[in-house]
This record gives structure tokens, C-alpha cells and sequence, in this order.
């Protein structure tokens, strides 16, 4: 008689339906109502009741939630657990509109699953679309939920959202602040922590040697100083300080040929000087299938890269393409931060 294997455990991972204006409680329905969703996690949905109410309805999918009291007791295996929250009532869920109370009960939603992070309920969280101008309105504080959750957290290390289009990721050395401010604040340092962040969390998604990337900032990567001198100065002694830690990293290239090189498969990471640096080509890339991924906290957080869509909110015609993809990279993270926790 031949022993059976125990299965691998699979992630906890917590879901919450972003804001409640926009698309995101429509995206969850539709995930959550797919049989590959339970077979790959065991799913914690999070949320106010008339929120997720109205993603079933938008998606035209009846869940059958299974009600949690203690998140820290066994979960049902019958019907997908959920969490009830009680931050909105149905009368203040405006589709397709900026507000501050959705924005509130966020961030009250965003709390809840980190208090079962910091417990080591969960190992992972995915969010459907936050909208960062209702979250400001609604009292976060941030200038985006990223270092908000890190402060909440108690995280002080350095962070850095995480793009990816299929197989490339993509992080960041300056994300949301002026144009003009960027020169000013590329440092080698923070083109270090950058480079470190992307082949740390590559790791973690299960990619053994990343290929890593550096853009340029300037023109044709300053043409040898004739169209800046960022190149010469700050961003080739930090690609040389990245290599002395063992990471395949090279750079800086210019920032308009580099993405055909990951577009061929050449490199699996790009770390650029700025937001629209990387975003616009990511964007241009597969809009509808891209993930952020929030770099550099104690846990996995994922979500779609686009946006909370208040135009097209309350029709039901959301595409889950990215969804599905944050959940698809959250699982592979989520696994592997579970396998460090047991392991520890």
C-alpha cells in the first residue's frame, strides 16, 4: 500500500471590492463566481453587503457566501467565506462618482484586511480598483493607498508599486510626483532600492534569476552627456553598485528602444526613472490585462492596473482581464510568502 501525498496547503488570501462607485464590485463578482478561483485559494471576501450586492448584479452571478463571525476560527468549506462590513448603506452608492464616503469605507474595508494580514490570518491581498481622489477625500492621508497600507502596518522600509504586463514587470525610482521634480530626486540609492525591489519580488513570484533593466532619463540616454549628464552621474554607478550584489541588472538604456527588448523576452524586469516612463508603454502594451503589484510590504498585495472606469460603472461590461491576472500573480506571491512563514 503507497502513502498518499497531503496536498499543498493552499494561500488565504483576503478580497475586497475597492470602490464602490466603479467597476470593481462588478469585477470581484465575476471572479469570485469562477470554479478556479476556489480551486487555487481559499478566498476571504471582505466587504459591505449592498456593495457586494450590487457586483452580483452587475456580473448577473448569485455567490453563495458562507458568513465568517471569527476570521481566526476554521473557515467554511461550503459557499465562499465572507466578511460582513458596515461602512455604506445602499442609499450612498452613487456609480460612476467621486465621493468622499466611498472613499471612507475603503479605507475602512483596506483596514479590515490588514488587521488579518498583521495577525497572519491572510497571506495575501487583492483589491479590486481604488480611486486615490475619493481615498484622499475620504481621509487617507497618502498619496496613495501604497504607503498608506505601509504606514497602517508599521512598515518602514522602502515600497514601490510593481507593474506587470504578462511576464514583465516593471518598477519605479520616482512614481507620483511633478515631472519637474523628477531629476531632482533620482538618486543612486533610490535607483538601488528599485533594482533590489524588483529582483526581491520577482523572486517571490517564482522567477530564479530576473533579468533586470535600467532606463535611461534622458534622450538616447544622454547621447554621452550632450542631452544631460543623470546617465554618467547617478544612474550608471548605481546599475554598477546593483551588479556587486549579485543581481543581473544592466543599464542605463534609452528609454525608447529598451521595451522592444522585453517585448522579445530579453529581460524579465525594467526599473524606470519615472511614472508615465513605464506606464505609458505598459499601458500600450495589454491595458486590459495589467497588474500592480504593491512592492515592498511584509505581504502580497495585488490589484488591476487601470482604474476604477466611472464611465462605464453600472453597465455590467467590465473585462475581468486584469483581475484575473492580479489574482494569478497574487496566488504564485501569496504561496511563496506562505512557505517563508511556515518555514520560519
Amino acid at each position: 500500500m503507497t502513502g498518499a501525498v497531503a496536498p499543498e496547503p493552499k494561500p488565504r488570501v483576503a478580497a475586497i471590492p475597492g470602490d464602490a462607485n466603479g467597476i470593481g464590485p462588478e469585477l470581484l463578482a465575476k471572479l469570485l463566481a469562477m470554479p478556479k478561483v476556489a480551486a487555487r485559494a481559499d478566498v476571504l471576501v471582505i466587504g459591505d453587503r449592498p456593495v457586494i450586492a450590487r457586483g452580483e448584479r452587475e456580473a448577473h452571478v448569485a455567490l453563495q457566501l458562507a458568513p465568517v463571525e471569527d476570521p481566526r476560527a476554521p473557515w467554511p468549506e461550503d459557499g465562499i467565506p465572507y466578511l460582513k462590513t458596515a461602512f455604506m448603506e445602499v442609499g450612498q452608492i452613487a456609480p460612476g462618482t467621486v465621493s468622499a464616503i466611498s472613499g471612507e469605507a475603503t479605507l475602512r474595508t483596506l483596514d479590515t484586511a490588514l488587521d488579518l494580514a498583521r495577525k497572519g490570518i491572510v497571506d495575501g491581498i487583492l483589491f479590486a480598483p481604488f480611486n486615490k481622489e475619493a481615498m484622499i477625500a475620504g481621509g487617507m492621508g497618502h498619496e496613495d493607498e501604497l504607503h498608506y497600507m505601509a504606514e497602517y502596518l508599521g512598515h518602514d522600509g522602502q515600497v514601490s508599486e510593481l507593474n506587470i504586463m504578462g511576464g514583465l514587470w516593471t518598477s519605479r525610482v520616482t512614481s507620483h510626483i511633478p515631472l519637474k521634480d523628477v531629476a531632482g530626486a533620482i538618486t543612486e540609492g533610490g535607483i538601488l532600492d528599485a533594482v533590489k525591489l524588483a529582483d526581491r519580488e520577482l523572486k517571490a513570484a517564482g522567477v530564479l534569476r530576473p533579468c533586470i533593466a535600467v532606463c535611461a532619463l534622458n534622450p538616447h540616454a544622454g547621447d554621452g552627456g550632450n542631452f544631460g549628464t543623470e546617465e554618467i552621474d547617478v544612474i550608471g554607478p548605481a546599475v554598477e553598485k546593483a551588479r556587486r550584489f549579485q543581481i543581473d541588472v544592466s543599464g542605463p538604456w534609452p528609454s525608447d528602444t529598451i521595451f522592444l527588448k522585453a517585448q522579445a523576452g530579453e529581460v524579465d524586469a525594467i526599473v524606470t526613472m519615472y511614472h508615465d516612463q513605464g506606464q505609458i508603454a505598459m499601458k500600450l502594451m495589454g491595458f486590459h490585462k495589467g497588474v500592480t503589484v504593491q512592492g515592498g510590504l511584509p505581504l502580497p498585495v495585488a490589484t488591476p492596473a487601470h482604474g476604477t472606469a466611472y464611465d462605464i460603472s453600472g453597465q455590467g461590461i467590465a473585462q475581468t482581464g486584469a483581475m484575473e491576472a492580479a489574482f494569478d500573480v497574487l496566488m504564485r506571491m501569496a504561496a511563496s510568502h506562505r512557505a517563508r512563514r511556515e518555514a520560519a
